[in-house]
């Protein structure tokens, strides 16, 4: 990809008066947002097909959003607003975070977006990356009020007079095209390598599988476990009870409305949303010694298996973790406190490889919150080396991690790197830092 500083320059520039967005070309014009836009509001088309903003997408059509809905639409769809394709419509609460986008379709929206029709001097496909490029969303963040951290309102009277800086249509076509082109190749590339990424996972799992149901060694005896999800094991391994193998633990929360129980609290305090790495030493929360006292949460010491038992993310995965210091849990989380017949390690990598029989095995089927049923956890059967071969397997599936890791990390940096690029590029030619020529588009 060619360097952004490398690509050619207009020859004059004038400065725009905006801090955030520095100099502009010359020939360009800058206007108040309401010359070049109309608040509009047309109700009654319930029909029509829902369409919803999101930040990383901007204006798409409800039925195409692939991740799960935290919010649900209205029965009564008549005070949905019509969307017509050119339409800028912004997500009131959401726009100062980038929840904004020029639609390609026709259909309705929440009546809490705010919808404007463009003056035909914006081409919208330009317009499109003009109003969800950075220096745009700065002007949302500042005409946006709340006192929350991610819902701020969208205030339109102030929205309005913010400046947008427009070329001649014609060079706003060449830089849309110009965009589309090299955005795509750039979404390209991001896809090949996340595709790589999820390779890498797969291999790692399916290595980590075979090594905690049928060992290192190739060539020893087999038996079959009894357990259709395992298959076959060494002869000389055992199948055990998970209880047979541990105690458990459960959590709690302190009351949040006892302040004494959260400020100055020096304990950590492990919920779902801390386990997103193998090991645990610090937390978002930490609880003071009197929250432990007087709740349901407890102590637990050093070298347990914090296991989730209670979140949407069982749908897919069982977070798992080592706590290297002492902490408390909340109540969506166990502990497990192994004997000498097994060592945490293997534990861990046991539920790691082993994560979507284990889900079926652990959770209850047509349950309305995803959990893990402490029964079935209990009674669940496990695969028991001996504690010298968990320690080889264990050695060994940690070099192996380590380099798979590696790999995933380099590939990750790159995405990084690309997503940069790209946002960087778009800021450029939507601001005139670059110069888009014809030549450039048919590169």
């Amino acid at each position: 990809m060619m360097k952004i500083s490398e690509m050619p320059k207009y020859e004059v520039y004038k400065d725009s008066g905006v801090e955030w967005i520095g100099a502009i070309p010359v020939h360009w014009n800058s206007f108040p947002l309401c010359a070049k836009s109309k608040l509009k509001s047309i109700s009654n088309n319930e029909n029509e097909e829902l369409l919803s903003v999101y930040l990383d997408k901007g204006v798409i059509k409800f039925d195409d959003v692939d991740a799960k809905r935290t919010n649900t639409t209205s029965s009564d769809l008549t005070k949905y607003q019509l969307v017509d394709p050119g339409d800028f419509v912004l997500n009131n609460q959401q726009a100062w975070r980038g929840s904004v986008g020029v639609s390609d379709y026709r259909g309705i929206v929440s009546p809490a977006y705010l919808v404007l029709s463009l003056s035909e001097d914006i081409v919208p496909r330009f317009g499109n990356y003009l109003f969800r490029d950075g220096a745009m969303v700065a002007n949302y963040l500042v005409s946006s009020k709340g006192v929350g951290t991610i819902q701020r309102n969208l205030y339109w009277p102030q929205l309005k007079r913010a400046l947008v800086f427009l070329p001649p249509t014609e060079e706003q076509l060449l830089i849309a095209n110009f965009l589309d082109k090299k955005t795509a190749l750039i979404d390209e590339a991001i896809s090949i390598k996340e595709k790589q990424i999820n390779l890498l996972k797969e291999h790692k799992q399916i290595i980590i599988q075979q090594a905690v149901t049928q060992g290192l060694d190739p060539n020893v005896p087999m038996k079959d476990s009894g357990v259709d999800w395992i298959g076959e094991i060494p002869e000389h391994w055992e199948i055990i009870p998970l209880k047979h193998l541990c105690k458990f633990s459960g959590g709690g929360t302190p009351s949040k409305d006892n302040l004494t129980y959260w400020e100055g609290g020096t304990i950590p305090w492990v919920s779902p949303k801390d386990m997103k790495s193998t090991y645990i030493f610090e937390t978002q929360d930490y609880v003071t010694e009197k929250a432990v006292k007087n709740s349901s949460t407890n102590f637990v010491a050093p070298n347990s298996l914090l296991l989730v038992v209670r979140s949407g993310i069982l749908q897919r995965k069982i977070p798992v973790a080592i706590n290297t210091v002492e902490v408390t849990l909340n109540q969506d989380m166990k502990s497990l406190t192994f004997n000498h017949h097994m060592t945490i390690e293997f534990m861990l990598n046991f539920i790691v490889g082993n994560n979507d029989s284990l889900l079926v095995e652990w959770t209850k089927e047509g349950a309305t919150v995803e959990s893990i049923e402490h029964e079935y956890l209990a009674n669940g059967l496990v695969c028991v080396p001996p504690v010298s071969e968990q320690n080889a397997i264990n050695e060994y599936l940690s070099s192996f991690s380590m380099q798979l890791e590696s790999a995933i990390s380099l590939q990750a940096e790159q995405i990084e790197k690309l997503k940069e690029y790209k946002t960087t590029l778009i800021n450029s030619a939507v601001t005139g830092k670059i110069k888009i020529t014809p030549e450039m588009v048919e590169q």
